[in-house]
């Protein structure tokens, strides 16, 4: 019989093909005479010579044997038969007496309590670590609940998820196998993750180290804030510390493991000494310099000891380069007036659109003009040089898409569409004033523009700030162009523009059973983001469409109802919990993205939470698909409702990573005016001492708590003066449409200058 079982010593970085990434890492790092808590894998060999012998094989053959992945009755009923039957098997003898008697060697220097944990291999996953199969058991004791377990974890590669991946992606399920770690289990009072790279500002500077009182699983689960604290590299001086109130921990017993309270003396107490921070932070710069990349850390604390548990690399990061559009005024004569929805100047002749059904009229250089846009504008509007709209704000679809596109856009003119009737009339259109002029501007002046534009945009590209530049988006062709600029990340990746272009109402894809092309085509826009981005954040707001949006798409009229004000009605969190099925496919997409595609760069942001009930369901969907938080997955909430402003602290203490405030339907709800009417367009205001009262106050609770809040509304790039505010306040972030990245660094260095001068 083959060699199954291997020793850590026995194994290196190499063996990845035999016993997984996991338990290859595990030892890799024993042999470097660093404190990793010894253990044993049984090899993947070890799975396929079971499935063989116990006639498994063509039983899973069979139970496969007609299978729809897109019916989720028969595709879990399947995933349950196949599970049952792997557990109702008997492992080989040879095999759980090899088991067992390695069990027994490691216990002897242990309680005998250990973790076990599947661990995929390269050679049987070549493109995948597929959601569901990285199952972990803790403080299990006994050969045969060690035998059981190590059954489990086989079992766990016959989870729905797992299936559907696989089945998707065509890879055969009877060549995919699974290697299980078996290692002592430190009975942790301090647990965490560390990072040799700063997973927010991709700063390769600091290490990151966060810690919870007793075991891990918490931060895993997100059900507890850790400590943070961050250490400078160079000389190993913790230059940030953020103690986190701690009330539960998660604690070992003799029937494994339970949740209980942390004592009042401790709940408010820094979980790491100063002295054991810097320890760990050596040890990780010990093991970054031994694989050359930065990496993503498991520890452990027990009896005044550190341990490490698990490593993996992090993608290591990829430079900024710097660009941007700008504006002048223009000395001609003006024809219409309107809001300013997106800068920059274009010239060209007008082409009226009352239709989505009249797109194909707009040649690449018009200008478009309509009342006002939808989604289904969108194609037009790539080709127009600029869009001018009778109706809307600042905030409406037209003045969003434009400015993402970076094509001037003028709204809320009130008669563009009768002004410009005229097809043989050229206009120039000014997106930062809000005019449009009778007539074309000179070459030469073009000219003399786009040298300003150059001579502004190398010197913002060099300026670096404390406070991070983010940036709006949601057309996936846009993400290279913008990722090259001097901005920190997407603060803002709207999940419309990539449900608009796959078309179909996304009920009606589950209804006719396709779910799986939904999450494979929103996985693939997600992706594009993730990977020009990659290592920099990205913030994605699950789908935030309102119903007369969502009716737009086909079979659209058959799951939304007409609502006499959809900007109040059923969107946001609500829907996600009323609907919850169209929410898991975005979770299934997202974890495709990061543990297939291998991009753990992507966040989850949820909008329009009215009560704290709502974001409590909402974290309980989000973590039975699977998706944890942990230091590079944050769960943010949108602020842009007055609930969201009065019970600040309460919505944060339901366990999330912080907030990002929406200004435009914040400034709505607060002013009580429709932000999409022209008509009260003058009276929306992000400046109104209401609204800045509760950006503050927002900035501050969230501040104290040392939780990330950023802002991604319009205000920003508008208000040169609230920018100032908001750094003055200690925000972590500003997002803004990519025209106004280069803008806002500059006005965020020259606010950070003054307060330091000040100080």
């Amino acid at each position: 019989m083959p060699k199954n079982i291997f020793w850590f010593s026995e194994t290196d970085k190499n063996d990845t093909s035999i016993v997984g990434g996991k338990a290859a890492n595990l030892g890799e790092l024993t042999g470097t005479n660093l404190p990793i808590p010894n253990g044993f894998t049984v090899a993947s060999q070890a799975y396929f010579d079971f499935i063989t012998t116990s006639g498994l094989k063509e039983k899973i053959k069979k139970i496969f044997s007609g299978l729809d992945v897109n019916n989720t009755k028969l595709l879990n009923e399947v995933s349950t038969l196949v599970k049952g039957a792997i557990l109702a098997s008997s492992i080989p003898k040879e095999t759980a007496q090899a088991i067992a008697d390695n069990y027994k060697k490691l216990s002897k220097d242990n309680e005998g309590l250990v973790a076990i944990r599947s661990s995929a291999t390269a050679e049987d996953l070549p493109e995948a670590s597929f959601a569901g199969q990285q199952v972990t058991f803790l403080n299990i004791k006994g050969e045969k609940k060690v035998i059981e377990n190590v059954r489990r974890c086989w079992a766990s590669l016959f989870e729905p998820r797992a299936i559907f991946y696989r089945e998707e992606k065509k890879f055969d399920h009877l060549k995919v196998g699974m290697a299980v770690v078996i290692q002592q289990m430190v009975p942790s009072e301090v647990s965490g993750v560390m990072f040799t790279i700063d997973p927010v500002a991709n700063e390769k500077s600091k290490i990151i180290v966060e810690a919870v009182w007793g075991l891990g699983e918490l931060i895993v689960q997100g059900s507890v804030t850790p400590d943070h604290y961050e250490v400078a590299k160079r000389d190993f001086e913790i230059i940030n510390r953020q103690v986190a109130v701690q009330t539960t921990q998660l604690v070992r017993t003799s029937g494994g493991t339970k949740e209980i309270p942390v004592a009042k003396l401790f709940q408010k107490a820094q979980k790491l000494s100063n002295q054991k921070i810097i320890e760990l932070a050596k040890i990780g710069r010990k093991i970054e310099n031994h694989y050359g990349f930065p990496q993503d850390i498991e520890w452990a604390f027990a009896d005044n000891e550190l341990y490490i548990v698990q490593t993996r690399g992090v993608t290591t990061i990829k430079e900024v380069e710097k660009s941007l559009k700008q504006h002048i005024q223009i000395d001609l004569p003006v024809i219409l007036q309107g809001a300013p929805a997106s800068p920059g100047i274009a010239v060209g002749p007008p082409k009226i659109l009352l239709s989505a059904r009249e797109l194909s009229k707009i040649k690449t250089g018009d200008i478009l003009v309509t009342p006002m846009t939808n989604p289904d504008y969108v194609p037009a509007m790539k080709k127009a040089a600029a869009i001018v709209t009778d109706k809307g704000g600042r905030t409406s679809h037209a003045a969003i898409v434009s400015r993402e596109l970076g094509t001037p856009c003028v709204v809320g003119t009130e008669k563009a569409t009768r002004i410009l009737k005229n097809n043989r009339l050229v206009i120039t259109v000014n997106g930062t004033e809000g005019k449009v002029y009778r007539g074309a501007l000179s070459s030469s002046k073009m000219q003399t523009i786009e040298f300003i534009e150059k001579q502004k945009k190398e010197k913002s590209g060099t300026l670096k700030t404390a406070t991070k530049v983010f940036v709006n988006l949601g057309e996936k062709e846009l993400a290279g162009e913008v990722s090259k600029k001097n901005v920190d990340g997407v603060g803002l990746l709207r999940a419309e523009f990539m449900i608009a272009e796959i078309g179909t109402h996304p009920r009606k894809m589950i209804a006719d059973r396709k779910q799986g092309v939904f999450i494979n085509k929103l996985a693939e826009g997600l992706k594009i983001f993730a990977e020009s981005f990659d290592p920099r954040p990205i913030i994605y707001r699950a789908t935030d469409f309102k119903s007369n949006e969502y009716k737009n798409l086909k079979g659209g009229e058959k799951y939304e109802e007409n609502e006499p004000n959809p900007l109040l009605g059923f969107r946001g969190g609500f829907r996600y919990i009323a609907d919850p099925a169209v929410f898991e496919m975005e979770l299934e997409a997202i974890k495709l993205v990061r543990n297939k595609f291998g991009f753990r760069n992507l966040w989850l942001m949820i909008p329009f939470v009215r009560t704290i009930s709502e974001i409590e369901q909402i974290k309980k969907i989000v973590s039975g698909s699977g998706l944890h938080r942990s230091a590079s997955f944050k769960l943010l909430m949108m602020a842009e409702i007055p609930s969201n402003v009065v019970l600040i602290d309460k919505f944060l203490e339901t366990g999330i990573d912080g907030i990002s405030i929406g200004s435009n339907d914040l400034t709505m709800l607060l002013l009580g005016l429709d932000r999409d009417n022209a008509k009260v367009a003058g009276s929306f205001n992000e400046l109104d001492p209401a609204v800045l009262w509760s950006i503050e106050h927002l900035i501050s609770e969230t501040k104290k708590r040392k939780l990330y809040s950023g802002i991604c509304g319009q205000a920003p790039s508008v208000y040169p003066e609230l920018t100032e505010k908001l750094v003055e306040w200690g925000i972590t972030s500003i997002s803004v449409s990519p025209d106004a990245i280069e803008k806002t660094r500059e006005i965020i260095y020259n606010a950070e200058r003054k307060l330091v001068t000040k100080n």
